[in-house]
């Protein structure tokens, strides 16, 4: 189970949303996240996502891993994945997995992967993108939305929101 912290989510779902045609289209930022917030967008509400997903934290068929966690040290995040997969990889596969999956070797090579679709999924691939959209009101409504939905769940705690959402 790929988390993600809920402020970037939406920053690239925003993003995402603005150049898929299938997805609704929005006038502003504000006009999406007003929608994200109330679950009006396809998949529905993240945090009621997160809050079902929840229930299964301690099953042995689900990892929880986190984006910034990849992030923070991707050869790490892709052992786990390894690890918990029993895929049969010695340390020098693993590293060549960490290298193609890069997000600069992604972005590279997504036209051969992923045709036209690569420009949509490839965008900067970044923790934080979330300051150069959010104004004080997102924010406060986000945190507050967190605290009430997330904050004292296990999965919640995954999302290390102090770190990757407080300015």
């Amino acid at each position: 189970l790929l988390l993600r912290n809920p402020k970037d989510l939406a920053t690239s779902y925003y993003h995402f949303s603005l150049v898929f045609s299938p997805f609704p289209s929005y006038e502003s930022w504000d006009s999406f996240f007003k929608d994200f917030m109330a679950g009006k967008v396809p998949w529905g509400s993240y945090f009621n996502y997160l809050s079902e997903w929840n229930k299964y934290i301690d099953n042995e068929n689900v990892m929880p891993i986190g984006f910034e966690d990849v992030k923070e040290n991707t050869y790490l995040g892709v052992k786990k994945i390894v690890e918990f997969f029993e895929f049969p990889l010695n340390e020098e596969e693993i590293h060549a997995v960490v290298q193609r999956s890069s997000f600069q070797s992604m972005k590279k090579n997504s036209k051969e992967t992923h045709g036209a679709f690569g420009d949509v999924l490839f965008r900067k691939g970044g923790v934080s993108d979330w300051r150069n959209l959010f104004a004080e009101k997102h924010n406060l409504e986000m945190d507050k939305m967190y605290k009430e939905h997330l904050e004292a769940i296990p999965l919640g705690k995954k999302l290390k929101y102090d770190v990757y959402c407080k300015d």
